[in-house]
């Protein structure tokens, strides 16, 4: 049996993560701040199943303090490090609080390990390190040193930080760059949570730019599947350091994706449109064949599919 730390465990992914992990019959010990960016209520849902199995732990920690950490008591196999602050825009208007809650607490989850002789470690990076890259699609070996935003440019740093413990540590390191992950518990402050919401009560949703931009949209369940065949397969080999994309290989639109609520909701959306935001990129889009070589990565849930699975999820939430 395998003893999973997941960082963020309360979060979207976190928790899609724990349950997955468990039913698979490992341990989990899951750590989570509960930090403020959206209500606690709701991360406190999302550890409903994984708090009424036995093989689950849960500590609720600030990873910027290091010294809570101490108070883990059982022998961890490998962390996965997902706890981050989350947004482009956000980190633009308070960027202390980024690198503060990204890199700082990075470095924190590094050190735990090498004190602890953790020697698998998984990483949560993301698409937003590619910046507007004019090479399409995204490949693990671009070039990706003009960041547009703070929160990215965390990421980046992360990834380096990564490195280091790789290289200093010999710790077996996987980065993996989600592409705008989405389905069921997707935080409130998502394109898709905010417009399903907005265009079911009929209020106005405003749309950024002339809806040409595209995001290669990847359902959670798919995302998931492909962090535990990544953590197998760093659990199996040694001497690793990759930086590894997670996305769907096809790009949405933002009109198609405006289109594709209206359709599964059964009603017209309200637009406005807006000038586009600082830090937005045009396009994110994956070239997944690293995933597939090295772990069988194989998403399978189309947009529509995974729009109509996050409706029901939410109409739930209405009941």
């Amino acid at each position: 049996m395998t003893t999973y730390l997941i960082t963020g465990c309360a979060g979207f992914i976190g928790s899609h993560l724990a349950e997955k992990l468990l039913l698979e019959g490992n341990k989990v010990v899951g750590i989570d701040n509960f930090d403020p960016f959206y209500a606690r209520e709701i991360k406190e849902k999302n550890l409903d199943f994984a708090l009424r199995d036995k093989n689950f732990s849960f500590y609720e920690v600030d990873l910027k303090n290091a010294e809570e950490m101490q108070n883990i008591s059982q022998k961890i196999d490998i962390v996965i490090h997902l706890a981050a602050k989350a947004g482009v825009l956000p980190s633009i208007k308070d960027p202390i609080s980024y690198i503060n809650d990204n890199i700082l607490v990075t470095q924190n989850i590094l050190n735990y390990c090498q004190e602890n002789s953790i020697s698998k470690f998984i990483f949560a990076s993301s698409s937003s390190i590619y910046g507007n890259n004019k090479s399409v699609p995204f490949s693990e070996d671009d070039r990706v040193d003009e960041p547009i935003s703070v929160y990215a440019a965390s990421k980046k740093s992360c990834e380096l930080l990564n490195y280091t413990a790789h290289h200093l540590y010999k710790m077996d390191v996987v980065n993996l760059r989600f592409f705008t992950v989405f389905g069921p518990r997707q935080r409130p402050d998502l394109a898709i949570h905010k417009f399903v919401k907005l265009i079911d009560t009929d209020q106005q949703i405003n749309m950024y730019g002339d809806g040409s931009t595209g995001r290669d949209y990847t359902y959670i369940q798919d995302t998931v599947q492909g962090i535990v065949a990544a953590s197998k397969y760093v659990l199996q080999n040694n001497k690793i350091y990759e930086i590894v994309n997670l996305g769907n290989h096809q790009p949405i639109k933002l009109t198609q994706l405006i289109e594709t609520i209206e359709k599964v909701l059964h009603k017209k959306a309200n637009i406005k449109k807006m000038p586009m935001q600082p830090g937005d990129v045009d396009l994110t889009f994956a070239n997944i064949e690293k995933a597939k070589t090295l772990f069988s990565y194989a998403p399978s849930t189309s947009f529509e599919e995974g729009v109509s699975q996050f409706v029901k999820w939410y109409n739930g939430q209405k009941s």
